[in-house]
């Protein structure tokens, strides 16, 4: 094998790897920080091993025995000092005389449940949304600062502080990088849902910049979710992320034409969406169903999708049955977000009045007062009704009030679609 074919290999490994290298070391060191450093250190060592001696049958396993030679050399090296001392290298003293080998095989505790441990606690309640998502994609996803500002439009340095800060108040906070029991584990799973979700809604509708999608940031977070899924197999909900996550990643190619400008799902190339995704979202959706989930927030809303999925033209498409289901979901999750889409629902299967009927209730909801979508919908309503003039002046507002460029040109697009303004 080439030195080059080789470094690949290792590279690839490696981040297939890293987040159960990472799971592993923190839990037994208490210590984020040193946990990467020690998953770094084993790649400098398979870097250095490797093209001379050849990828290991279990590269895997190879890189977890280096990085725990690494700490444990370490943590004899500093004589287990304080808490450390306490919590790790407990009887260190008086076990001098053992192996490297049987100090690793004392460590070698269940890999799954380390890596469940360490997704729960990088999605911790303590850290902020958008400090569990960069964590989340770090340590988890295994991308770098700047791939992770990338995503985000956002600054490296801001990123890296993000990820610095969030380690520090881990640390500060005390938490033990395990698997919550009982009702808090039922507490804490939103959470990690909800920091993988926000990746992927990321990704499939970014809310700034140019590009309308990030395609890279929807497959980082399906990732994520299949990581999960092996890990919590009896969790419905966690089906439920997947299904979504799978069916609507399969309209990615679908969404925005050669130019890059938005197409609105009516108007598709059904032929582009991605079959093999759907296929496994629907069977995670039944997955969900079958645990006893059907009425679990995510699973509905991939029990929505579906709907748009099994329908081969528009016009199959069951708008009663979506309704319903967002009907539904409102009682679940009441939200203005919720009870906007159920309008556009209501919409499709009733007439644009329905619609109307239900846009107009939430004219006044403060965290839609300045939301694009609202203006948008509401346009959409008046422009199938025939209010054309009206229909104009709320594209205009959403495309005033959007902070992604692909979407404002569409807006103005369909502002434009409804004729000129009428002159005072």
């Amino acid at each position: 094998m080439a030195a080059t074919d080789i470094q690949r290999t290792i590279e690839t490994v490696f981040r297939i790897e890293q987040p159960r290298l990472i799971a592993g070391l923190a839990r037994m060191l208490r210590d984020m920080g040193r946990a990467e450093e020690l998953a770094q250190d084993a790649l400098l060592v398979a870097l250095a091993e490797w093209p001379a001696r050849g990828v290991p049958d279990n590269p895997g396993a190879w890189l977890m025995a280096a990085a725990k030679r690494r700490a444990i050399d370490g943590l004899r090296r500093d004589k287990m000092r304080a808490r450390k001392h306490e919590e790790i290298g407990r009887d260190l003293e008086t076990a001098r005389d053992t192996s490297v080998e049987d100090m690793e095989a004392a460590m070698d505790d269940d890999v799954g449940d380390e890596l469940l441990g360490l997704i729960f606690t990088a999605c911790h309640p303590v850290l902020s949304p958008d400090a569990r998502a960069a964590l989340t994609l770090r340590l988890i996803g295994g991308l770098g600062t700047d791939e992770i500002a990338r995503a985000f439009l956002t600054s490296e340095p801001t990123i890296a502080q993000r990820i610095v800060r969030a380690k520090k108040t881990i640390g500060q906070a005390g938490l033990t990088f395990e698997v919550p029991r009982g009702s808090e584990r039922a507490g804490r799973l939103a959470s990690v849902l909800e920091v993988i979700y926000l990746i992927f809604n990321e990704g499939y509708a970014a809310t700034r910049g140019e590009d309308l999608v990030r395609p890279a940031l929807c497959d980082e977070a399906r990732r994520l979710g299949r990581i999960l899924a092996g890990l919590a197999p009896e969790e419905p909900e966690v089906h439920g992320l997947l299904a979504l996550m799978e069916i609507q990643s399969s309209r990615l190619a679908a969404r925005t034409a050669r130019d890059g400008s938005f197409v609105p799902l009516p108007e598709q190339n059904r032929a582009r969406w991605d079959r093999g995704m759907i296929a496994r979202g629907l069977a995670a959706l039944d997955r969900a169903e079958a645990l006893g989930g059907a009425d679990g927030p995510y699973a509905l809303q991939a029990a929505l999708a579906a709907c748009h999925a099994r329908a081969l033209t528009p016009e199959a498409t069951d708008w009663p049955r979506i309704a319903g289901l967002y009907d539904r979901l409102r009682t679940l999750l009441p939200s203005p977000v919720v009870d906007l889409n159920r309008a556009v629902a209501h919409s499709m299967a009733f007439g644009p009045e329905a619609g109307l009927a239900i846009a107009d209730q939430l004219a006044e909801a403060a965290m839609l007062r300045n939301y694009a979508p609202l203006p948008a919908a509401r346009g959409d309503f008046l422009f199938r009704a025939g209010r054309l003039e009206e229909a104009r002046a709320e594209f205009v507002r959403a495309a005033s009030l959007t902070r992604n460029e692909g979407e404002r040109r569409f807006l103005l697009g369909r502002a434009e679609a409804c004729g000129p303004a009428a002159m005072p």
